[in-house]
């Protein structure tokens, strides 16, 4: 082979190695062989868990290099101890994802929980798996059937936790629009809830998942009374059915329901720690869009009775910095409007104690 030739193949073999290298996705080769952690921060069999649990096995199928889902159930602090082991203990490598508990950027807002001391801006949001409303009802049996009436007698409502979502919502709506909901909170969770106002002892609840309708103790279906919902936009179910921010009479008071409307809407919001690469939370946060468009997602969860609403890594970003930034006058309005004036504790419930 004389000089020339061995230049031209020397140059073709350079060529070829610089394309396969450019070819070469360095995500993927990083997940691949790997298992994607998705830390739960609740026990198994509730909606944390189950929703995590589903986006765990979609998630990997759209990320390059298709790591193994492994779910890793990590109750305790109302979610705080998932999260903090997210934030700074696990690895910032992009192999650890968490579900963050729904109340967390409006507590960092307002100061509320002391114990969170993570700056939820400096987390890598994925995206938010469900955008559904929070929705108020009380049952047919209930002498509460409209805002009005709840506005004239005591309602009772349950809850799981005094720093619930739901919990707070229903603070605000006693003090900014003259309710008389009284909270019994420590329930363990949704179900038990559902099932204590089937027995009588609450008279309704506030919740992301409407159950169907209610079966009187004669074994007849009854409606339930949908009194107020809170989020971006109204369930396609309850169209005639109040949004807060529909209430606002002031620009003061829709500047305060419109922040609490972003902050109920984000229920199913997914982050990685903050330090992860760039490329990895872009490869993440695409993986995520493509796996709630999957029909069999969305199949599986409409089985599951679940609403699937995608809000993008991007869009959360935003929000959770915006509520989080809130002015200081809108943030301060809003923490005296969400004091507890009428709450007890379920029977039974140790003294301080919540649920998860």
């Amino acid at each position: 082979m004389g000089n020339n030739q061995k230049l031209v193949a020397t140059m073709i073999a350079a060529c070829l190695a610089f394309a396969g290298s450019a070819s070469a996705d360095p995500v993927a080769d990083f997940y691949s062989g790997k298992q994607l952690r998705v830390v739960i921060r609740a026990a198994t069999g509730g909606s944390y868990d189950t929703y995590s649990r589903l986006l765990s096995r979609y998630l990997v199928k759209y990320l390059p290099g298709n790591p193994t889902p492994v779910p890793v159930n990590m109750p305790g602090g109302g979610g705080l101890k998932a999260l903090e082991y997210v934030a700074k203990v696990g690895p910032k490598d992009g192999t650890v994802i968490i579900m963050v508990s729904q109340p967390f950027p409006m507590d960092q807002a307002l100061g509320i929980n002391k114990a969170l001391d993570t700056d939820l801006r400096t987390l890598n949001w994925i995206g938010n798996m469900s955008e559904q409303s929070q929705i108020l009802y009380t049952s047919p049996v209930s002498a509460t059937k409209s805002l009005d009436d709840a506005k004239r007698r005591e309602t009772v409502i349950g809850a799981t936790g005094i720093g619930a979502t739901s919990t707070q919502l229903i603070a605000l709506y006693n003090n900014a629009l003259g309710t008389n909901f009284k909270i019994i909170y420590g329930y363990p969770g949704g179900a038990e809830i559902a099932l204590a106002v089937e027995r009588g002892e609450l008279e309704g609840r506030n919740t992301t998942t409407p159950p169907p309708p209610f079966k009187t103790a004669d074994g007849k279906t009854a409606d339930l009374n949908f009194l107020i919902q809170t989020g971006l936009k109204k369930h396609p179910a309850y169209p005639n059915v109040p949004l807060l921010t529909d209430l606002a009479k002031t620009r003061e008071e829709r500047e305060i329901f419109e922040l609490i409307s972003k902050a109920s809407a984000v229920s199913r919001p997914f982050a990685v720690a903050s330090g992860v690469p760039k490329e990895r939370v872009d490869a993440l946060r695409n993986a995520f869009k493509a796996a709630l468009n999957d029909p069999e997602l969305v199949t599986e969860a409409e089985n599951l009775g679940f609403e699937i609403g995608l809000t993008t890594g991007e869009d959360l970003q935003k929000i959770v910095n915006d509520i989080i930034s809130a002015p200081p006058a809108v943030l301060e309005r809003m923490r005296g409007l969400m004091v507890l004036r009428s709450a007890e504790a379920v029977k039974g419930l140790a003294p301080g104690g919540s649920a998860e």
